[in-house]
Formats: C-alpha cells, sequence, structure tokens
C-alpha cells in the first residue's frame, strides 16, 4: 500500500506588499535607493536579453560596472558559488560575499570558508539568525525542520537574507535553470521582488557540466560532501545523498513537498 503523500508546507515570505514589513527592503533602503519603475524594470529586461549569450565573466563584469559598489553576494558554498567566486577574484575581489550560516550546515560546508581565505583573500561573512540553535530549538519544543522545514528556513535563513540584502542595489545568485522547474524561467537580470533589489545569475545558462568543467580546470575548491553523493548540499538535518537516477536536488527535505528553501522561488 502506497504512502499518502506530504501535505503541502505552509509558505512564509516577507514583501513589499504583504503588510508584513513596513520597512523599506534592499535597493528601497539603499543611499540612493533604486526604485522598480516600469521603465528600470523595461531596462533591465533589454539587459537581460542583452546578456543571455554572455559568459559568466562577462555577465560579472558587466554587474560590477553597474552596481558597484553597492553589489554584493550571497553563497552557500556550493559548485556554482565557488565558480563565481572564483571569477569574482578575478574580476572584482572586493566585491562583499556573504554566507548564511544557520547554525545547521555541515562542517565540510563551513570548512570552505577558510579555504577561500587562503586561496583568494577573500573573507566571506557569516550571516546569523536573531537566536542560536539552542535557543531557537528551546523557544519552539525542538527542532522546527522535523514538522515544518519551510518556517525553519524562513526563520533561519529567509529573514536572515532579507536583513544582508537591505541597502544593496544588487546581489548575484549562482543558480543554474536547469536545475529545477523553478529555476528554469529565471533571467540573467532581473527585480527579485521578494528581496526588492536586482538578482543577477551569471551561470544561468550553464550546465553541471560546464560548473564541474571549470571547476576541474581550475582546480576551484568544493566541498568533499559532493565526492560522497552529495550534489546539492545545505543544512544537515534536511540534507541527505542521493540515489542513482534521482534528481540533483532530490537529497534536500526528503519527505516533504519542498525543492527550495524559499531564496529562488518567486
Amino acid at each position: 500500500m502506497s504512502q499518502p503523500s506530504p501535505p503541502p508546507l505552509k509558505l512564509l515570505s516577507i514583501g513589499a506588499n504583504d503588510g508584513e514589513s513596513a520597512e523599506p527592503l534592499g535597493a528601497l533602503a539603499a543611499s540612493p535607493p533604486l526604485e522598480p519603475t516600469e521603465a528600470f524594470l523595461g531596462e533591465l529586461q533589454r539587459d537581460s536579453d542583452g546578456l543571455e549569450k554572455a559568459t559568466p565573466q562577462e555577465v560579472l563584469r558587466w554587474t560590477v560596472d553597474r552596481f558597484a559598489p553597492r553589489f554584493t553576494m550571497a553563497t552557500a558554498f556550493g559548485p556554482e558559488g565557488m565558480t563565481i567566486i572564483h571569477m569574482l577574484a578575478e574580476i572584482a575581489p572586493e566585491t562583499p560575499i556573504f554566507n548564511l550560516e544557520t547554525g545547521y550546515q555541515f562542517a565540510e560546508t563551513l570548512e570552505l570558508r577558510e579555504t577561500i581565505k587562503k586561496r583568494y583573500g577573500i573573507e566571506v561573512e557569516f550571516k546569523y539568525p536573531e537566536t542560536t540553535v539552542a535557543e531557537y530549538e528551546a523557544a519552539n519544543g525542538g527542532p522546527v525542520y522535523k514538522t515544518d522545514p519551510n518556517r525553519c528556513c524562513f526563520d533561519r535563513k529567509l529573514s536572515v537574507l532579507h536583513r544582508a540584502a537591505k541597502g544593496w542595489h544588487a546581489w548575484a545568485s549562482a543558480i543554474r535553470r536547469d536545475q529545477s522547474p523553478d529555476r528554469a524561467r529565471a533571467p540573467i537580470v532581473g527585480w527579485d521582488k521578494k528581496f526588492q533589489l536586482v538578482k543577477v545569475s551569471p551561470l544561468a545558462n550553464w550546465t553541471k557540466k560546464d560548473v564541474w568543467s571549470l571547476i576541474t580546470s581550475e582546480n576551484i575548491p568544493y566541498n568533499p560532501l559532493h565526492d560522497q553523493g552529495y550534489p546539492s548540499v545545505g543544512c544537515q538535518p534536511c540534507t541527505r545523498a542521493v540515489m542513482a537516477g534521482e534528481d540533483e536536488r532530490a537529497g534536500r527535505w526528503a519527505g516533504f513537498q519542498k525543492t527550495e528553501c524559499g531564496l529562488h522561488s518567486s
């Protein structure tokens, strides 16, 4: 007898129009602010279309020229993120880079911060939730990820990114369009409604093979868990190794109707 499908999880978000946040977010809180006017959104669309055939390095150079010093990057230290960090080390090593340190990440993931510092001289900043893991679990009667992973991601990642994104004009993401249906429609450059700033995805048109070809040829450091059956690495409690033939994100939030933490879903 087949097991029933798990019930849909409640989605949580902070948006400019959902009534949950009265304060300006992202680029709206920058000095000077950057607002998603019709003219500006049209400009971004034209820019994105013009960059469709550009290399990731060309996209990053365009982004730095257009938005620095109000351009930043969030990384989870995945292979795509490590590839972009490698490129930024050559193009704009002064670009601020941060990681959302939930308190649940693998030790192997956290160790990459020191590897990056030694290899590139870039110090990735950890951005933390308002509570420690012990405080969070004590306040909620135990691990929230076991019963409501959407809320856990919201409390320990999304809300942290909202604070971290405040005051910037643009941020780089390391998503690829072929990773999931949610990401298949990602533009090279577009307005991120959730975080209210420009989102740039230089690897949108790349494949997994493209990423690993560069990692191999340039000897770019990467998470050793990728060699142990973890193509996509998130928080330790919600990540498992994948089986042969499974989607590369099948090991994330196994047992739940969830494939994204919410950072890159609309």
